[in-house]
């Protein structure tokens, strides 16, 4: 921890502020650049630097020269989460109460619903590009379609963006679903096709240089947005080679492995249960010698699909550190939901457009003609240490690895275990730049106010006590004031009705005390009608979210947990 405000401190000094105790003089001296890299459903543990297997140094180094925050949430799926990464505030505000492509007949219309990031928030780099930064984005959007809500209408300079959640990672332009199987990408608002040679990571690396570059001497904001390593998972063939027999111990054993390192390395140090949901679905051993050569596989190109990651944002920093910007520039990484142990087949039609499109055999796996993806077994290994995960408002669900590298060297190797939320991301880094948060009325429009809190004070040690902050998708809902918890989880992923959990002293969620602890839950309860008030939600039901076409079924080789 951070005491009498040193790190204040140094973030003074670091930005040229010799003098300086606090951010007050900001505005008076080099404003710093910022470089915000999000990964696509990365799970918790996946990366060397939170405990994984799969190699990635570059971030490994962000790691050592920064800080990790063990306990960094989001939402429980994308396009939420980057709504309110914009916004700084709710993602029922924003627009994006619902998934645009889940809405239910009774969210159609509703405000905060409209499935596009809307105009009654104010965005991150649209209040940047107004305080003189350049600002830029490349890869995955998902908050708008058209070019009226495309990144060029959002406050971004310069931008490359797929529309969709996902697509092929190659040039073959096709999308993750079958009721939409055409990639729609944008280049400044404008649709473009994916040149000839395209594989997404390297793409959105070359456009964030070129991007960086084009900034000149203004400062920067730029956004890199990669799609891996959502499904289908596909990567080059020389990275798939690199992990062949790595997963061949399987589910358990990889888990156990990552569980150990990561209280090695003090990520997590208190107990944690060993066991992991859904008993239903098969372990390692009970699968035939075939099905594990198959899931192995999966597993090889999930990691070699992180690996590339990894070296692209590598170089992205070394061209920072080339350019002379590195020294002055905000590094932050983050996953925007947890690993994704779902199935995309459940998607409407997905399942026969699949089998009819793609050729899954084995020796093809991780190949552009191939729609694979890891299921819910790999799911809960890369949410180790953590239950569950996209999706779900359960932990691992909504912890993801962050990392912070601020200008200067004294953070080096710092583990910070505060409570941070994506919605924090925007106040930090207007006041790091010394520019305020924004208030309505907004270039003419009324605008929500900003939800999320500096993390600086977190990071100095002096975070809020019992901040309350809640959750809703899908009907799943939760609420979280200080360490306790509730969560609502429909059966057979929960009883139906609220669990409540002391996080300090259980933080997989292990035990519901709901029925010894009736004056919390109550306290609790009530938290999240207020959240619900402030914020306009209108939960799903899960029995409407089955009938616009998304099965909350789990199943691995004919056993399902239903």
């Amino acid at each position: 921890m951070y005491k009498n405000n040193a790190r204040l401190r140094r973030l003074g000094m670091a930005l040229g502020l010799a003098a300086a105790t606090t951010l007050a003089n900001a505005a008076e001296a080099e404003k710093p650049n910022f470089l915000l890299i999000v990964a696509d459903d990365l799970g918790y543990s996946d990366i060397g630097a939170f405990g994984g297997e799969i190699e990635t140094p570059s971030l490994d180094a962000l790691a050592d020269e920064g800080i990790r925050m063990t306990n960094f949430h989001t939402a429980p799926t994308c396009s939420p989460t980057r709504s309110m990464l914009f916004s700084g505030t709710d993602n029922h505000r924003a627009g994006i109460g619902n998934m645009a492509e889940l809405l239910t007949p009774e969210q159609k219309g509703k405000p905060g619903y409209e499935g596009y990031l809307n105009d009654l928030v104010a965005t991150l780099p649209e209040v940047l590009r107004d305080n003189g930064y350049s600002t830029s984005i490349m890869g995955k959007w998902h908050l708008g379609r058209t070019e009226k809500l495309s990144p060029a209408a959002r406050g971004f300079d310069h931008s490359w963006v797929l529309v969709q959640g996902g697509a092929s990672h190659f040039d073959d332009g096709r999308a993750i679903i079958g009721v939409d199987p055409k990639a729609i990408y944008l280049e400044d608002g404008k649709q473009v096709d994916v040149p000839e040679g395209f594989f997404s990571s390297d793409f959105y690396a070359d456009k964030a240089i070129e991007y960086i570059d084009a900034a000149g001497d203004k400062p920067f904001f730029t956004f890199l947005s990669f799609t891996a390593p959502h499904w289908p998972l596909q990567a080059p063939d020389s990275y798939i080679k690199k992990y062949e027999g790595r997963y061949d111990e399987g589910y358990e054993a990889i888990r156990q492995q990552r569980l150990e390192k990561m209280k090695e390395m003090g990520l997590i140090g208190h107990k944690l249960a060993a066991n992991v949901p859904f008993d239903e679905l098969p372990t390692w051993n009970e699968l035939t010698d075939e099905q594990r050569k198959i899931e192995a596989r999966k597993m090889e190109v999930y990691a070699a699909m992180v690996d590339n990651m990894d070296e692209n944002i590598g170089r992205v920093i070394a061209h920072l550190e080339e350019a002379g910007k590195l020294d002055n520039t905000v590094v932050m990484f983050m996953s925007d939901n947890g690993a994704d142990g779902n199935s995309p087949e459940v998607l409407p039609r997905n399942k026969e457009w699949i089998a009819s499109e793609y050729d899954n055999s084995f020796d093809n796996i991780g190949r552009p003609d191939s729609y694979i993806w890891y299921g819910a077994r790999w799911g809960q290994v890369s949410a180790t240490p953590w239950p569950m995960w996209k999706g779900y408002p359960s932990q691992g669900g909504l912890l993801v690895p962050a990392i912070l590298n601020l200008p200067g060297e004294e953070s080096a190797g710092e583990i910070n275990h505060e409570f941070f939320h994506v919605m924090d991301i925007m106040p930090t880094f207007l006041e790091l730049a010394g520019i305020d948060l924004p208030t309505s009325p907004y270039k003419g429009r009324d605008i929500f106010e900003v939800q999320g809190v500096s993390m600086l004070p977190g990071l100095n040690g002096t975070a809020p006590e019992n901040r309350v902050v809640g959750w809703e998708l899908y009907g799943r809902s939760a609420v979280r004031k200080g360490d306790w918890k509730i969560r609502l989880l429909e059966a057979p992923y929960g009883p139906g009705e609220w669990q409540l959990f002391n996080l300090a002293e259980d933080p997989a969620e292990t035990t519901d005390l709901a029925s010894k602890e009736p004056e919390k839950l109550k306290e609790l309860l009530a938290e999240w009608d207020r959240y619900v008030a402030r914020n306009g939600v209108f939960p799903a039901d899960p029995a409407d979210m089955r009938k616009v076409g998304y099965s909350f079924t789990t199943c691995l080789y004919g056993k399902c947990v239903e």
